[in-house]
């Protein structure tokens, strides 16, 4: 509907008939929700009765579904950040919606019905993909990537394509009954992505409430597949305070952590690293349990306790969700409109950066709460009546009403609702059978991908490159590792096939000169890669041409054609290294003249020893500076300073600096270094 909604917001623009046309405009899509068509139906005790439509013929808003996801195009040639990123990988959508029926999830019932990516087209994006960003990852991104119909298909295609470039898949938490042995030996071909299984509840009891599905054996089976391909730790996630829950429901979680250790540490001969993450059960709309109250702070606190007593000592990690901040989840999964003026006093009392556990403010919400006039507790704790009018019933997600009225009401029994994909219709709601239905991938679609030639099967000498280059400008203020990431990167997109080393986790061949400051500018780096040799590796200058095709303004390669480093590479450091300090665009206080400059650097010439306390780390430590600089002169209205790479403690521009004009050195390192080649 995007296409739709910019087209409705453009003609409003046009025809210049304000804010309510543009309103009515975007109404008349389907699938677009605005709230001022509806006004709530207040009730006697305080709830909201439900809403009433305000518009004629437009009472109430339903879901758009996109039939065949295939039709959806996903972008190749997404943004690369240079800094490390949450998910900083290509994320690649293989499947929408599920069709398990896990009675606690939201996605799982609104995202209906399955549809499925069609294998090649999987294949086609991601090779795309890679060759656009240089990215060494890819996740398989769908609510249940294991439920994908071809899905070991699907791996093993792009393992035997891209396992040589040490392109390593991961996929998101697996539902346990879903991982096999042979998923697991495919996603290990290149390196160990980490897994995370989701039993969701420890007792079997819990797990049919919730129509989970699966047994404690399906997950020892799935722990004792993982620990024998080689993985050393594994997470898992469960939930505290689903409906009915006891503390022998709770403790089955440690007991089922602890054989999950047993079997690791039988399997590999040594203790596993089991970590247990616990979040609070939060009732949320369009689901069957959107009826059931949320349990209060402190039960939520007394079963956190509760876990941790039980799992201390035993070699298990234990994360918890903070209960004050699920609390305020309960409220606003099920909140109406009331809760608007609350999120605008919460704000005003300094409420910011909440998803953070040092920011969290419990007291400024509930002063919030209190201000606005609204209890939060009946939002969380109360449960609802099924006859009752909600907030959300003039919103159709597809599934009915009745159907997760019936859920509810089979969760109490323990009644299982098969899977509607692979089982009989579960009569949701959302399928017509005919254009809206389940829409899955056939035996025999796999994508047909040829691996690349290996560079030692072609007996090629391998070629090793040395280069320069520069970074400058807002570049200066990647780190050393940010440089490293963004440059691989750069070499994946420009086409270079590195060598990579051996063993558990290769690396790729590519060395560095010794890190800048974070903040300094480089003319002087240097780099050495090594290249396959399949008879098509570039020489120096065309690596330096392709590489600076795909990289950003303030990284520029060149070839070397001159090297100031030791025999061994750049990662072995230089004899000397030249900079040029711009001491006139230092800090305001910082006012000297060109006689000033002379009469500093004369001073420091005839001193016999220069001492500056520099602190490392913790300690500060005592550095005579003659010994480490070996160059010193004015250049205008700049200095010259050349530094020796010697010593225990190494020297940088901003501790002589420090020195020179006895600034500390926080207002030393607002001075612009260059660092520069001895000729520059």
């Amino acid at each position: 509907a995007v296409v739709e909604i910019a087209e409705a917001a453009l003609e409003a623009k046009r025809s210049g008939g304000g804010r309510r046309e543009a309103l009515e405009r975007l109404a008349a899509i389907e699938g677009v929700y605005v709230p001022s068509f509806f006004e709530p139906v207040p009730g006697g005790d305080g709830r909201m009765d439900g809403v009433r439509p305000l518009v004629p013929g437009y009472e109430k808003v339903a879901r758009r579904i996109v039939l065949d996801i295939n039709e959806v195009p996903l972008p190749t040639r997404p943004v690369v950040p240079f800094t490390e990123t949450v998910h900083d990988r290509l994320s690649v959508e293989i499947a929408r919606g599920c069709t398990r029926g896990c009675r606690f999830c939201q996605a799982g019932m609104v995202y209906r019905p399955a549809r499925e990516r069609s294998p090649a087209l999987v294949a086609k994006i991601i090779e795309e993909g890679l060759a656009a960003t240089g990215y060494d990852e890819v996740s398989l991104l769908s609510l249940s990537t294991g439920d994908y119909t071809l899905i070991e298909e699907l791996l093993c295609a792009l393992m035997g394509r891209f396992s040589e470039e040490r392109v390593a898949v991961s996929l998101p938490s697996l539902r346990v009954g879903t991982l096999s042995a042979g998923l697991a030996a495919e996603i290990r071909k290149v390196r160990k992505t980490g897994f995370t299984l989701a039993p969701e509840a420890g007792s079997a009891r819990l797990r049919c409430l919730i129509n989970k599905g699966i047994t404690e054996e399906d997950l020892m089976e799935a722990a004792r597949d993982i620990f024998s391909l080689g993985w050393r730790s594994v997470k898992l996630y469960f939930m505290i305070g689903l409906p009915t829950e006891t503390d022998e429901d709770v403790i089955a979680i440690t007991t089922l952590a602890e054989r999950v250790r047993r079997i690791g540490k039988t399997v590999t001969g040594r203790s596993p690293q089991v970590n247990v993450s616990v979040s609070t059960f939060i009732p949320k709309p369009h689901t069957p349990f959107q009826w059931a109250p949320q349990i209060t702070v402190d039960e939520a606190r007394a079963r956190q306790a509760l876990l941790r007593k039980r799992l201390k000592g035993q070699g298990i990690g234990f994360k918890w969700h903070d209960a004050g901040m699920s609390f305020l989840e309960g409220v606003f999964s099920r909140g109406d409109r009331r809760l608007a003026p609350v999120l605008e006093r919460a704000f005003a009392l300094g409420c910011r950066f909440d998803g953070w556990g040092d920011e969290f403010r419990l007291d400024l919400w509930q002063r919030a709460f209190e201000l606005s006039g609204v209890d939060p507790e009946p939002y969380a704790y109360g449960a609802r009546d099924p006859q009752e009018a909600l907030p959300w019933d003039h919103l159709a997600s597809g599934v009915t009403k009745e159907f997760l009225l019936r859920e509810y009401e089979s969760s109490i029994r323990l009644a299982e609702t098969p899977d509607c994909k692979t089982s009989r219709c579960s009569d949701c709601g959302v399928c017509d059978h005919r254009v809206v239905r389940n829409r899955t991938v056939e035996p025999g679609q796999g994508p047909d991908l040829a691996p690349r030639t290996s560079g030692v099967a072609s007996g090629g000498a391998d070629r090793t490159l040395r280069l320069g280059f520069s970074k400058t400008g807002p570049m200066r203020f990647l780190s050393h590792l940010e440089l490293s990431r963004t440059v691989t990167r750069a070499v994946k997109r420009a086409g270079l096939r590195v060598r990579y080393s051996g063993g558990f986790h290769p690396m790729p061949r590519i060395r560095f000169s010794p890190p800048l400051p974070v903040g300094m500018e480089s003319v002087d780096e240097h780099m050495e890669i090594t290249l396959v040799g399949d008879g098509a590796a570039p020489d120096a200058g065309e690596a330096a041409a392709r590489l600076n095709a795909v990289l950003p303004e303030g990284i520029k390669f060149t070839p070397l054609a001159r090297t100031a480093l030791k025999v061994g590479g750049p990662s072995v450091m230089m004899d000397e290294v030249h900079y040029l300090c711009f001491v006139k665009d230092g800090p305001p206080g910082l006012d000297i003249d060109s006689k000033g400059f002379e009469a500093v650097i004369e001073d420091f010439h005839k001193r016999s020893s220069a001492v500056a306390r520099i602190k490392k780390k913790d300690k500060v430590i005592e550095v005579d500076l003659k010994d480490a600089v070996t160059g010193l002169s004015r250049a205008g209205d700049s200095i010259r300073l050349c530094l020796v790479n010697a010593g225990a403690v190494s020297v940088r521009p901003v501790d002589v600096l420090a020195y020179l004009f006895n600034l500390t050195r926080e207002d030393a390192s607002l001075i612009p270094v260059l660092k520069t080649g001895p000729s520059e």
